[in-house]
């Protein structure tokens, strides 16, 4: 019966996750559209910050030194975002996490769908607002992520994700249809053009670069984050990888997600393990779907 119940269970919407750093480009709108980042902005990494007892570290142990926004988002420097995430405060940010659909279900027309689990920004100390600017110690669904993500693309708006776009009868007549459903505005369209533009450069620049796609400009970032409650069999940290993302970066179509839970042929790094697969996927989906790839003219 669990076997069977495992095999049945629809990930994306029954099971929850830590999004790690694929949650940084909410964060980066939120802030963005606050006005309390600027793409001017710089911030410098020593490769570890104090906050309240516990110093946290960044993934490059001697730091990034200074980096101006853009490369701080290729970087996927933590000690930059727990900066922005404390320019936000706690309240600011829970607003945001809230209007970009992380405190509720989106309303798929699928059964069973689970909602997360999450600080409210009065429970949301020093210590925890750190660790939720770069998506660690709440646990959300995979559905969940890739809608704010369609938000971020999209131009700003939270929209209904459904499964169908519309039934036909067996004469090909639309007999149902399901339109798209903006629900909100979350940032502006402005907001979402630069953070295009700064995804865009994460694909082509920086750490998710094995998603880059031949032809078309790739939106993303990828994430690790470790499962603080679960080790294996040796006692070693198990690890969650994913890529999250959009294209094409002028005229946003397709997202995608992709998460390879526990992965254990050696690399457990987002970048290296969930990456190379959306690039994969991408590959095949959008000259499938027609979108046409960008004309290069070389001036040599």
């Amino acid at each position: 019966g669990q076997l069977q119940n495992q095999q049945w269970r629809n990930k994306a919407i029954n099971d929850t996750y830590e999004p790690g750093s694929t949650f940084k480009s909410v964060v980066l709108a939120a802030a963005l559209e606050e006005g309390v980042v600027t793409e001017s902005d710089h911030f410098h990494c020593s490769g570890s910050v104090q906050v309240a007892d516990n110093t946290i570290r960044c993934s490059k142990r001697e730091g990034h030194g200074d980096q101006t926004l853009a490369q701080a988002v290729a970087n996927s420097c933590n000690p930059a975002f727990i900066e922005i995430g404390q320019r936000l405060g706690s309240t600011l940010f829970y607003n945001y996490f809230k209007a970009f659909g992380f405190t509720q279900k989106t309303g798929i027309d699928l059964p069973g769908e689970t909602t997360g689990v999450y600080y409210t920004a009065d429970k949301m100390g020093p210590v925890e607002l750190a660790s939720e600017s770069f998506g660690q110690t709440f646990r959300i669904t995979p559905m969940q992520m890739i809608t704010a993500v369609a938000a971020v693309a999209n131009g700003g708006y939270y929209v209904k994700p459904h499964i169908v776009k519309e039934i036909l009868d067996s004469n090909g007549n639309v007999v149902k249809s399901f339109e798209t459903e903006k629900q909100r505005q979350v940032i502006s369209t402005e907001t979402s053009q630069i953070i295009s533009q700064c995804l865009n450069s994460v694909v082509e620049n920086g750490s998710g670069k094995n998603a880059y796609v031949a032809g078309y400009r790739m939106c993303g970032k990828t994430g690790t984050s470790q499962k603080i409650d679960k080790v294996d069999e040796s006692g070693t940290m198990l690890y969650v990888a994913s890529f999250c993302g959009f294209a094409p970066a002028d005229d946003p179509e397709y997202a995608i997600i992709v998460i390879v839970d526990e992965p254990r042929a050696g690399a457990y790094y987002g970048s290296v393990v969930s990456a190379p697969v959306a690039a994969s996927i991408m590959g095949d989906i959008l000259p499938y779907l027609g979108v046409d790839p960008t004309i290069f003219v070389s001036c040599q």
